[in-house]
């Protein structure tokens, strides 16, 4: 690696022109100045051609006066990264489960358009991979439906969200029978989302596993597709309902106790989070406040 200060006295000698107002500038003398030149120079050939009045630059000497830019332009970004300065632009990453990814990725696509350099990174994981990838880095945050213990984590509520009985938009679910008649649209989580639900509600029915099976899909996005189409009705959250783009197909029964799940953001515990990662996160709670009012 190159002598930083020689390369600092080349760039004031070529700036200068003068190898006298060179060594005035930087508090050396003549002599120093010539030998922190002719130091690059048995590394990487000749740099000047000095003529009477005047200092002519080769293309070596060129390439090296780029290198320098190229360096301090490192030195500052490294410095933005280290006190956190920028805000507008860098990587913010998020892993989320699928129904509250789905409501917040356009809302992260938005706030990337206004602010371009930005870059975006989401994946969608259920909580055991969530957890394990902010633990070992690869993410930044991450949202849990269960509240995780691990010292090494920094937990914190972030939004609630609902469970909810989505049926055709041209039925009506007056009781369980109702519900057998329509039968289930089922996924990963449905039975279990039905049973703490459909229990509540209907408290003396059968249970969960007496409906009909009338359909299948591990896609969060396209749970509601078949209920959309007259299939079936489903339990899901109530984002992913939100998310549905055919929200006049479906329809969602009210009643009965509310049955809500907290969902936790979670960081690694042991270094801030970035000054553009803490914006997004503002403007991501204010729109989630904004949307439950």
């Amino acid at each position: 690696m190159l002598n930083p200060h020689w390369v600092n006295t080349f760039a004031a000698l070529v700036e200068l022109g003068s190898f006298t107002r060179a060594a005035d500038r930087l508090g050396l003398t003549q002599a120093a100045v010539s030998q922190h030149v002719r130091q690059l120079e048995d590394r990487l050939g000749m740099l000047l051609i000095r003529r009477p009045r005047r200092i002519e630059l080769t293309p070596a000497g060129q390439a090296l006066l780029d290198y320098r830019a190229e360096v301090e332009g490192a030195e500052r970004r490294l410095r933005v990264r280290l006190t956190d300065a920028e805000t507008a632009s860098g990587e913010v990453s998020l892993i989320t489960p699928g129904s509250v990814g789905l409501f917040l990725y356009p809302m992260l696509l938005d706030l990337q358009e206004r602010q371009p350099g930005l870059v975006i990174r989401h994946r969608f994981a259920p909580d055991h991979e969530v957890q394990e990838a902010v633990l070992n880095n690869r993410f930044e945050l991450g949202l849990l439906t269960a509240k995780p213990d691990d010292s090494r984590l920094t937990v914190s509520a972030f939004t609630e969200e609902a469970l909810e009985l989505v049926i055709p938009a041209g039925e009506n679910v007056r009781n369980w029978d109702d519900l057998a008649r329509i039968g289930f649209i089922d996924h990963p989580d449905g039975h279990a989302m039905a049973a703490r639900l459909l229990s509540q509600r209907y408290t003396r029915s059968p249970g969960i596993r007496s409906l009909p099976i009338h359909g299948f899909s591990n896609q969060v996005g396209l749970i509601l597709e078949p209920v959309a189409r007259g299939l079936g009705f489903s339990v899901i959250p109530r984002y992913a309902r939100q998310a549905f783009p055919r929200a006049e197909a479906i329809r969602v029964v009210e009643g009965g106790p509310p049955v809500v799940d907290t969902l936790w953001l979670i960081h690694r515990s042991e270094w801030p989070l970035p000054a553009r990662t803490l914006r997004i996160l503002e403007a991501l709670r204010g729109r989630v406040a904004a949307v439950k009012r």
